[in-house]
């Protein structure tokens, strides 16, 4: 097991590591309280009300705000979410990006954000939404931090892709709703 870093902002990161590099990252975020915001769980499916689909919206649109940014599984629940952001290496971004016809060729790199700037978007764009709609202001929607996890390989990926994608049908069984995988 690698050794994690408690930051003096509370935040747990891998020591030496740059979250601005291209990998894949499994993120998980709990409302604020813990409130059962986003709708409920009927007959193992997660039914999203009107403030889960703006959660949905939101993190569709993540990668027109981040160009590098690939969007894998991800699921709402009632009161977190759990989601896996690709950060795509240059190379895979200049092809996506460049294409051919009769654009020329971008003379700039977009600036590369990394997962604490696209997770932090995530959570103030969803609530900015959130507030605006229920009329409270500034009221928190998340709670302070997140969880993170680097995907080291395709087993690691594929079993976390099979955790989000059944998730409400197993929350029942997960006590704090969250896993870890190490």
């Amino acid at each position: 097991m690698t050794k994690r870093n408690l930051h003096r902002d509370g935040t747990i990161r891998l020591p030496g590591y740059d979250y601005s590099w291209a990998g894949a990252y499994f993120v998980t975020t709990c409302t604020s309280g813990r409130a059962n915001l986003f709708g409920e769980i009927v007959k193992n499916e997660m039914r999203l009300n009107v403030y889960g689909r703006m959660v949905q919206e939101v993190w569709n649109g993540l990668p027109g705000h981040y160009p590098h940014v690939v969007l894998d599984a991800f699921v709402i629940m009632p009161n977190h979410i759990h989601g896996i952001v690709v950060l795509a290496d240059d190379a895979g971004l200049n092809d996506i990006s460049v294409g051919a016809g009769f654009k020329p060729a971008p003379t700039t790199t977009p600036p590369r954000h990394g997962l604490p700037e696209i997770v932090r978007a995530f959570k103030t764009f969803s609530a900015r939404q959130i507030n605006e709609s229920r009329h409270t202001p500034g009221t928190p929607v998340w709670q302070r931090n997140y969880y993170e996890h680097i995907i080291r390989n395709k087993a690691a990926l594929n079993r976390i892709r099979q955790y989000i994608m059944t998730n409400p049908a197993h929350r029942k069984k997960d006590r704090e709703n969250l896993i870890r995988y190490r």
